[in-house]
């Protein structure tokens, strides 16, 4: 069974960091794309960004320039480093991976989401 098991939410002031990590466990064949989703309190679930198996990264313009994507492929893990936050940070964070549970299937995993809280 795949797990995706997050940590490092927590709380900020406004122009501070956090960094957010997650990591795959269980059987599986292959990762390929990871990523987080966002949601605020009230509002639909919002993309953030995505790291492709080649280490190829997207960003959504809310957050480019201020939070950075990186993966660990030997540790089966996705991390976002948030720098600069501002209070509409302030949201659920999940993590998602794209991965092969068999050769020949690819599902989507979703891990359980962390909060994150940009006070000034």
């Amino acid at each position: 069974q795949v797990q995706l098991v997050e940590s490092g939410g927590g709380s900020a002031q406004v122009g501070g960091s956090l960094r957010l990590s997650c990591a795959a466990s269980g059987t599986f064949f292959s990762i390929n794309a990871m990523g987080w989703y966002r949601q605020a309190t009230g509002k639909q679930r919002e993309w953030v960004a995505r790291i492709g198996d080649g280490g190829r990264t997207n960003y959504a313009d809310s957050v480019k320039g201020r939070f950075t994507i990186s993966r660990d492929n030997a540790k089966n893990a996705v991390y976002l480093q948030m720098d600069n936050l501002k209070p509409e940070d302030t949201a659920v964070y999940y993590c998602y991976a794209v991965l092969n549970p068999l050769r020949d299937l690819r599902q989507e995993y979703w891990g359980q989401g962390t909060q994150v809280t940009v006070s000034s």
